[in-house]
């Protein structure tokens, strides 16, 4: 085994566990929990792992790919020297991720599964299982962000690693919930995990990230979402009302897509691409306009609801802080009003 006496890395947001205690790592096959079961030993925790299967909508390919995964996962715990739990969150992933994923393509809207996923599978079921049925102390799982414990309450901080950080994903977690997980892999960069993993000899070092629908994986995303939600072919037109083509559904479209339209960017000899900027469900029309600089893909705010603060109550009044409306977005800057307990406007500073 390589010995890492002074990693060379910061982990210090992992507390040392002078009372040998029970972490379940999430164990999905990939290199980042396989290296955070690792790091977890070395700071005195008795560590077992679980493997979750929570899709079983079996195509063959699905189901080669979750196979392979716990294949994986078994041969990091025993390289590790740890015992691999497996666990079916099917049901659950179905009625409370899944149905929900496709309602909010029924009201033409484009969800983030990922989200739903960690707030209702990883850190709600696997969390009550690990406790409940495992007994144990914490989760852990190989997600890049930090936790931090302040005046009794946990708060969620972002991964080191700015390219991998993935705070963006885990904001509707409680500080309760964070409080009973850790994230040993958010004080490291990704190459070092890899490097981590390299040294160690295990299977996962290479393995490329996962990427696709939370638990579902990669799929033909236009064949895949047909499966669950039929087509319904309708008008494309440009925001001054002239019809230019035809869509096969307005759920296989999102705002502000480019690619994928079928309609070119010849209007008037131009070569400049049509982008969707709206969408009429009620009447399921695309709307387009032409141009990246067109007015209608500006905005200067938005209106947020559902609105969950991690470790304290909500706000009223102004806030100034910073927003992103997609992963790995760069930070704006902006200030916030509160218009009621569950919605703000977010106006970006520069136009205040």
């Amino acid at each position: 085994m390589v010995e890492y006496a002074a990693l060379k890395f910061n982990v210090a947001s992992i507390p040392m566990s002078e009372n040998p205690k029970k972490v379940i790592v999430g164990m999905s096959g990939g290199v980042d929990s396989s290296v955070s079961a690792w790091l977890l030993q070395q700071q005195g925790y008795q560590v077992e792992g679980l493997f979750m299967k929570n899709w079983e909508e079996d195509d063959g390919e699905e189901y080669c790919t979750a196979a392979a995964d716990l294949a994986d996962a078994q041969a990091v715990c025993d390289k590790l020297g740890i015992e691999l739990h497996t666990v079916n969150f099917a049901a659950e992933y179905w009625d409370n991720v899944f149905e929900l994923f496709l309602e909010e393509y029924k009201a033409g809207r484009t969800p983030n599964p990922d989200i739903l996923c960690n707030k209702e599978i990883k850190f709600k079921a696997f969390l009550e299982f690990a406790a409940e049925d495992l007994g144990a102390d914490y989760i852990a799982t190989g997600h890049y962000v930090r936790r931090a414990d302040v005046n009794g309450k946990s708060r969620l901080l972002r991964g080191l690693d700015g390219n991998k950080d993935q705070s963006y994903f885990l904001y509707t977690l409680g500080h309760e919930q964070i409080a009973q997980s850790l994230f040993p892999v958010g004080e490291l960069e990704k190459p070092q995990v890899r490097k981590i993993a390299e040294d160690l000899g295990l299977v996962t070092a290479k393995k490329k990230d996962s990427t696709g629908i939370c638990f579902i994986g990669e799929r033909k995303f236009r064949d895949f979402l047909g499966r669950y939600l039929p087509a319904q072919p309708g008008k494309i037109i440009t925001v001054d009302g002239d019809e230019i083509g035809e869509h096969q559904g307005l759920m296989y479209h999102t705002l502000g897509q480019r690619k994928g339209l079928g309609i070119g960017g010849t209007k008037d000899g131009s070569e400049d691409p049509w982008y969707v900027v709206d969408k009429d469900v009620e009447n399921n029309v695309l709307i387009v306009a032409q141009g990246h600089e067109h007015p209608r893909l500006m905005s200067v705010g938005l209106i947020a609801q559902q609105l969950h603060w991690v470790d304290r109550e909500p706000f009223t009044g102004t806030l100034r802080c910073t927003v992103k409306t997609r992963y790995r977005q760069t930070d704006i800057p902006c200030t916030i009003n509160a218009l009621d307990d569950d919605r703000i406007e977010a106006l970006s500073s520069s136009d205040c």
